[in-house]
């Protein structure tokens, strides 16, 4: 079983993984022995990141980039792979959000969510895919998706472009994990629940009280509850799922 999650000598990317879920999942695949790469737009916030994971004794690559500029990605990748020489694991964990009611939503607003969470996401993928799985015949995608796309809202949350976003995701996963089965590739999403995070704060300010009286365990995520999660899709312990969307939500029951 040891063997089965171990995952020394791999290389891990993680999107937006200076800080909340991705530091998190980040934290998890270097304690079981991955070497990591982390990418985030903002420099101060990577190197505060990668000192904290060397800490820990995880040697870290971080990589400034602004997923939503398209152009960068390949630069993203030829980095990651001059550095490792290869990429095992890609954990697409970047991602934006806004609130507004549907019938006002500024299209500003909805191409910022959509270019991150969506398109961004895929191009990162494609990219590692052709350059580094499929010629390598393995790897694991993992894409942060959210119990929000799974379902809908309460009527006052008005995140339509993040719960659209998600919901393609996953079906991003389930489709991706059909075409690439063929070559020992798994593609799965984790839906996180709530988590104390940058991005969740407003939510939570005005509806957590009201999320957690209708959750099953009576309580948010913590900071290590996606960490077996991750662990698990980005190890062989997992080589037999794909195309699976995993909630980790505390059993929400909210919606």
């Amino acid at each position: 079983m040891k063997q089965l999650f171990d995952l020394t000598g791999k290389v891990a990317i993680i999107t937006g993984g200076s800080r909340g879920l991705g530091l998190q999942m980040a934290e998890a695949l270097g304690e079981m022995g991955a070497k990591l790469a982390i990418t985030a737009r903002k420099t101060d916030e990577l190197a505060e990141a990668k000192s904290h994971l060397e800490k820990l004794g995880v040697e870290v690559l971080t990589v400034t980039n602004d997923l939503s500029k398209f152009d960068q990605i390949p630069g993203l990748v030829t980095k990651v792979l001059e550095h490792y020489g290869r990429i095992d694991i890609l954990v697409n964990n970047a991602g934006a959000t806004w609130g507004a009611p549907a019938e006002d939503y500024p299209f500003d607003a909805w191409m910022k969510v959509i270019n991150l969470n969506v398109n961004g996401m895929f191009f990162l993928t494609q990219e590692v895919g052709k350059r580094a799985f499929i010629p390598q015949k393995s790897g694991k995608v993992i894409v942060t998706a959210s119990i929000a796309g799974l379902r809908g809202n309460p009527p006052d949350m008005q995140t339509i472009a993040y719960n659209t976003s998600k919901g393609a995701d996953v079906n991003f996963v389930r489709t991706l994990a059909a075409e690439w089965g063929r070559y020992n590739i798994n593609v799965n999403a984790i839906c996180p629940g709530f988590f104390p995070s940058k991005m969740a704060s407003g939510i939570m300010e005005k509806l957590g009280d009201r999320i957690i009286a209708g959750t099953a365990l009576g309580r948010v995520g913590g900071d290590e509850d996606l960490k077996g999660t991750v662990v698990l899709l980005a190890s062989e312990a997992g080589r037999h799922i794909t195309g699976q969307a995993l909630a980790v939500d505390g059993g929400s029951m909210t919606f």
